[in-house]
Order: structure tokens, then sequence, then C-alpha cells
């Protein structure tokens, strides 16, 4: 009933096309600046990340390995987790870099 008396409008008067879609434009609007941007942004940042790792950097897997990187291939890396043990891992498992964390005891 009230969303009835809402959507009436008044006698010789016609439905502007653009107020119907104004609603969902300005929710695509919010989605866009809120969500999509953002995580487009986080990816780049990522990437740009992966793409400057280095021999020697202290970095964590998402595995949550820590290790330091010994030998950079395109694809892989290998890291050092600790004295003379080493294991492969994918550039896209590496999540952080702990050179610049504090130090735990």
């Amino acid at each position: 009933m009230i969303n009835n008396l809402l959507m009436m409008q008044p006698e010789g008067q016609d439905a502007n096309p653009l107020m119907s879609f104004l609603p969902l434009l300005l929710i695509v609007v919010v989605f866009y600046f809120f969500m999509i941007r953002p995580q487009m942004k986080r990816q780049k940042e990522v990437r740009k990340f992966r793409e400057s790792l280095a021999k020697g950097d202290k970095v964590v897997t998402t595995g949550g390995i820590y290790g330091r990187i010994v030998e950079v291939k395109e694809t892989t890396i290998v890291l050092e987790i600790a004295k003379d043990i080493h294991i492969k891992v994918d550039k896209n498992g590496i999540i952080k870099d702990m050179s610049d964390a504090p130090q735990q005891r």
C-alpha cells in the first residue's frame, strides 16, 4: 500500500528515466570508491612489492614461514628458513617484507 503511494505520480507528468536509474547509479559509484578502487590499489602495491624482491630480503610467506631470500627467479624464489635449509616458494606466496618489523626475542 505504501509502496503504491510512493510510486504514484501526479497526473500529466511523465516519469524521468534518469530518476529511475539514479539509485542504481549511486550504488555503483559507492561500490567503486569504497570497495573496488581500494582493492585495485592494494593489488598494485602487492604486485610492485613482489617485483622488487631481492636477494637478502627477509620475508613471510602466506603460510607463515619466515625466511631470507637466497635466490630470485622469474616466478619462484628460494628461501633460507634456517641455517643451510632452503625451500622453493612461488612469488605469489610472499606477503610481507620483514626488514622493517621490530625484532622479537
